[in-house]
């Protein structure tokens, strides 16, 4: 199985032009965030890529929460934000999740062999299921969509990191992979998650308790795997399923 790191758009092509595992990290906070309502309970996501389609998935799911954000808040109407503090109120419950990046690349990588979305919090979880689909897997640092030339210093520190624990050879990407795993070992991922410019943002939101939230490794077992593609988005439920 070879495994490789590309990030934003390139990673999202790679995985479905070469039929494999897309596993999208979005270190700060959609990754973490969606893992983190599965691991709760939440009985399965709709990741759609605009606010409207939130709304419109909402007219065909009343019962369903609203999770997302623009600009780090969550927008207007919506029930919670993107944090993964606040996941335990998604249990048993339908969840509908927007983001600014993180949706938009699990969209983007429908088509691959499987999409999961994977960071620090479950990375253990997401080797395993990785594994179990004997793919080709695309590490996917998901960056800002819409701007390539974005520091995601996070997503590259989180999604080496998942690397670094399953102990592969890495193709695609070997270079930065190099230069983030040595980082990793000088800084390590706390501290490299706050002194990222996306968490700068957050500090200027006050939502700094999510950063090093975000930071820990393997709060949870669950894997958020996109399973249909639905007018508005992708479902995503958790692999393995939460009991």
């Amino acid at each position: 199985m070879h495994w490789h790191i590309m990030e934003g758009e390139a990673g999202c092509r790679y995985a479905v032009e070469h039929h494999g595992v897309a596993v999208v990290v979005d270190a700060l906070r959609a990754s973490a965030t969606a893992a983190m309502l599965l691991g709760a309970g939440a009985r399965e996501l709709l990741v759609v890529r605009e606010v409207e389609d939130a709304f419109a998935a909402k007219r065909a799911w009343p019962d369903a929460l609203l999770f997302g954000e623009r600009g780090g808040l969550p927008p207007e109407g919506f029930d919670y934000g993107n944090s993964p503090r606040d996941a335990a109120a998604a249990k048993n419950r339908r969840v509908i999740f927007t983001t600014t990046t993180g949706a938009q690349r699990c969209i983007a990588a429908w088509g691959a062999a499987a999409v999961l979305m994977g960071s620090t919090v479950n990375a253990q979880a997401v080797i395993r299921a990785a594994r179990r689909l004997d793919a080709e897997v695309v590490l996917i640092p998901a960056g800002l969509y819409a701007d390539p030339a974005f520091d995601a210093q996070e997503d590259w520190a989180a999604a080496v990191a998942i690397a670094m624990q399953a102990s592969v050879a890495i193709g695609e990407g070997r270079d930065r992979f190099q230069y983030w795993r040595a980082r990793i070992e000088q800084e390590g991922i706390p501290a490299l998650f706050a002194s990222a410019p996306h968490a700068e943002k957050l500090r200027r939101i006050h939502l700094d308790a999510d950063i090093a939230y975000c930071a820990q490794r393997d709060l949870t077992a669950a894997v958020p795997k996109a399973v249909d593609r639905l007018e508005w988005g992708v479902r995503m439920i958790a692999e393995p399923p939460v009991p």
